[in-house]
């Protein structure tokens, strides 16, 4: 088992590195202080789990987990603040430790992960697990970044900057009016992340509802969306109750 911890607390990182070197299957263990360094630490080592603290400068942990390429990393979030915990399970995390964990609570979490790698391995295609639904608990807060790596750099994308996204083989596009930056994930797992703003609409694209200024009916109830600024993108029949419904 390969582990990443990121936390920008150094003693936090420091017990889990010393609780994870008692463990038998740990084949490697690597760190990281912010979520920027952890993408790269993603990106270069492959890790098998994340111990994930949430609350961290800049950019939070559930915003590095919903950057994180698919299939993702299994998670553990670690955090001291209980508050979280609802937003971790949406964000179809592990296990969840709140500091001051002990050694038993940790052992626990361990065994979670260890159960769900089994679950991915003996799956078909080595997730383990359907793509996530969209979330739809009380406790649901859209995100506002996305983390995006290109060429070694990483850097941040505001949500409410993007106007469409279009998928791309095993990447998405997140159109913005300044740049259009490549984000390892499939659509419906982004989409489940972003929240009520954003509909499909085709399975190729998806739009930020208040970006559509009009709606153009075609042939067999397929059709286009105009947006403003003059982008023209398809919607497919079956997701036109959708788009409606995001309208309105």
């Amino acid at each position: 088992m390969r582990v990443l911890i990121v936390d920008d607390e150094l003693p936090a990182r420091d017990k889990l590195r010393r609780l994870l070197r008692e463990e038998t299957d740990i084949e490697a263990i690597f760190e990281a202080a912010d979520g920027f360094q952890a993408l790269d630490r993603v990106a270069a080592d492959s890790p098998d789990v994340l111990f994930l603290d949430v609350q961290m400068p800049e950019i939070s942990g559930l915003e590095v987990a919903a950057s994180l390429p698919f299939p993702a990393p299994i998670i553990v979030f670690v955090t001291a603040f209980d508050q979280y915990a609802i937003r971790a399970f949406d964000a179809d995390a592990t296990d969840y430790l709140l500091k001051p964990y002990d050694h038993a609570r940790f052992k626990r979490a361990v065994q979670r992960v260890r159960e769900r790698l089994e679950r991915r391995v003996d799956a078909p295609d080595h997730t383990g697990e359907p793509e996530p639904k969209a979330v739809s608990s009380p406790s649901f807060q859209p995100l506002q970044h996305l983390l995006v790596s290109e060429r070694s750099v990483t850097r941040v994308v505001k949500v409410d900057q993007i106007e469409w996204i279009e998928t791309a083989d095993n990447y998405v596009i997140l159109h913005t009016a300044q740049a259009h930056p490549l984000l390892r994930q499939t659509l419906t797992s982004l989409l489940a992340k972003l929240g009520p703003n954003f509909v499909r609409c085709h399975r190729r694209f998806a739009v930020r509802s208040d970006r559509i200024e009009r709606i153009v009916a075609l042939d067999k109830g397929d059709g286009e969306l105009i947006l403003r600024g003059g982008t023209r993108l398809p919607y497919s029949r079956q997701y036109r109750a959708a788009v409606l419904a995001a309208m309105k």
